[in-house]
């Protein structure tokens, strides 16, 4: 994680359970920092768009999820590594970057979400006129 003043997404450091019963697993995530913001790419695997949910409250970004492990109907699981199909992972977001201007993508279980620095944040380069 980079370690600049400038931009914080500080993991909380939580081991509470989600909602409803057992605890919840901590995806793994990868957090890069660019000019313009940072980028958050969590492993969610088994988790479904509409199993997903994203939300901000003032500088606590919280991603949860709930995985669908799908069985034939003449199944039964004797055995799972999964103890609990509930992730749950949050972070603090520095007043440096734009919460109410986060995009967040679902692809093949992983979740990138993008969260720009303000705009007076961000590098410019600045014109110089001649004479």
């Amino acid at each position: 994680m980079n370690e600049k003043k400038s931009v914080q997404a500080r993991e909380s450091g939580e081991t509470q359970p989600a909602r409803g019963a057992g605890s919840a697993l901590l995806p793994p995530v990868d957090i890069y920092e660019d000019a313009t913001g940072i980028t958050l790419k969590a492993d969610l695997p088994g988790v479904s768009r509409e199993r997903l949910s994203v939300q901000v409250d003032q500088d606590t970004l919280v991603v949860e999820g709930e995985a669908a492990i799908e069985m034939p109907a003449d199944m039964e699981a004797l055995y799972a590594d999964l103890r609990t199909t509930q992730f749950r992972r949050s972070f603090t977001l520095s007043h440096e970057l734009q919460a109410d201007q986060i995009e967040a993508q679902m692809q093949d279980g992983v979740l990138t979400l993008r969260v720009p620095k303000r705009a007076e944040l961000q590098p410019r380069k600045i014109q110089i006129n001649v004479g």
